[in-house]
């Protein structure tokens, strides 16, 4: 397959897994970010890149935003949200964090393609993007072009990159605000 090809390839299907999420839901998550106290993001290997940009982001947005592990995240509990990324279903860190947060009061989101997984099934909101995951990157179902769980992680930065933007609107932050948030120590 050409350079081209792939390039048109893994953008069409992006473009599907982004298109593919449940507006409700995604209007849900927007609700639980714009009613939470403080928000603490988590996610695994390249998903965890994913959750870091969101935390930024939401950092952008005014909102009291942290990444579990960096030094300067403080405890959750009641009023506070963890949001955790968990593509095919299940990590046994993430199943770790989500108890210690619920037994200290702190609302659950879960950003999965495996809505029927137990970590999903153990959140207060859960959000779904259908693509491709380690979880099913082998055998006769294979559908992306990108490598394991490429097509999942990429489609994440996408429709993380438009809740913001709904959030933008619902919280009524300007552009120029998010954007005197942002770092000059570059």
């Amino acid at each position: 397959m050409s350079y081209a090809d792939l390039v048109a390839r893994a953008a069409d299907e992006m473009k599907a897994a982004a298109a593919g999420v449940d507006p409700a839901a995604l209007a849900g998550m927007v609700d639980e970010l714009a009613a939470a106290k403080r928000v603490v993001c988590y996610g695994v290997g390249r998903e965890g890149l994913m959750m870091r940009a969101l935390a930024m982001r939401l950092y952008h947005m005014g909102l009291d935003a942290h990444v579990v592990g960096d030094m300067s995240c403080p405890p959750v509990g009641a009023g506070d949200l963890l949001v955790v990324s968990a593509g095919p279903g299940d990590f046994s860190t993430v199943r770790g964090l989500m108890g210690v947060a619920r037994q200290d009061g702190a609302r659950l989101a879960c950003v999965t393609a495996q809505p029927g997984a137990a970590l999903p099934a153990a959140s207060d909101r859960v959000l779904v993007i259908p693509a491709q995951t380690m979880a099913n990157d082998t055998g006769p179902a294979v559908a992306s072009v990108l490598p394991m769980g490429s097509l999942y992680e990429g489609a994440q930065y996408l429709v993380f990159e438009i809740l913001i933007l709904m959030l933008r609107d619902r919280l009524g932050v300007a552009p120029d605000a998010m954007r005197a948030r942002h770092t000059n120590l570059e």
